[in-house]
């Protein structure tokens, strides 16, 4: 039997654990703001990637 050394599901888990720690307390607005400063994020790395190629 093959020993794993990367387990997709231990991370997505991980993950999902972290922004619940993070959001935690948080009122419905601060989710929201939390949200979209991560997409906000994720497009200027985006288009960073895109204007390195």
């Amino acid at each position: 039997m093959k020993t794993k050394t990367f387990d997709c599901v231990q991370m997505k888990r991980r993950g999902a654990e972290l922004v619940r720690k993070q959001l935690e307390g948080r009122s419905l607005d601060q989710q929201l703001e939390y949200w979209q400063k991560g997409t906000q994020d994720l497009i200027k790395l985006q288009t960073q990637a895109r204007e390195k190629k």
